[in-house]
């Protein structure tokens, strides 16, 4: 089945669960992790992501940690951005595991799924480089965000 709107990509119930699964990644890492949806986008994937991580306001975080989770649902088209205080510590090509893993569980119709897995895998990914810190707090809303550019 083809799900052409961001609307109609997660079921609330399954927002409710990638929620949940932003705020058990965010517990063990000081990085702020955001999942938005778009239904069409017309620009390069990497640069609308890039527009909207701007938009969230997620480079106002404390340690430049936020990491946004970017999928244009009609386009079947997803990104991984970090901010400037991850980007500058890890190595190219860092995010592309995640991406094969959300292009995977889409393919396969496990939409949610896929993006609990993918927010479970930044997480562990900015422990390395950004433990949780005692005087650590949620930053940016864990709550998916919905566009309908």
């Amino acid at each position: 089945m083809s799900i052409a709107t961001a609307e109609d990509f997660l079921s609330e119930t399954d927002r409710q669960r990638v929620s949940a699964a932003i705020r058990a990644a965010e517990m063990r890492t000081s990085g702020e992790i955001r999942v938005h949806l778009e239904d069409h986008i017309e620009d390069d994937v990497l640069d609308h992501a890039a527009f909207v991580f701007e938009e969230l306001d997620m480079h106002k975080t404390k340690d430049r940690n936020g990491v946004l989770i970017y999928v244009s649902v009609s386009d079947r088209k997803v990104a991984v951005i970090g901010d400037k205080g991850i980007n500058e510590r890890v190595p190219e090509n860092f995010w592309n595991d995640v991406l094969a893993v959300l292009r995977a569980h889409f393919a396969a119709g496990s939409r949610a799924d896929g993006i609990c897995e993918a927010v479970a895998m930044v997480g562990e990914k900015l422990l390395a480089f950004h433990p949780h810190q005692r005087d650590d707090s949620d930053e940016l809303s864990n709550d998916v965000s919905i566009g309908t550019r």
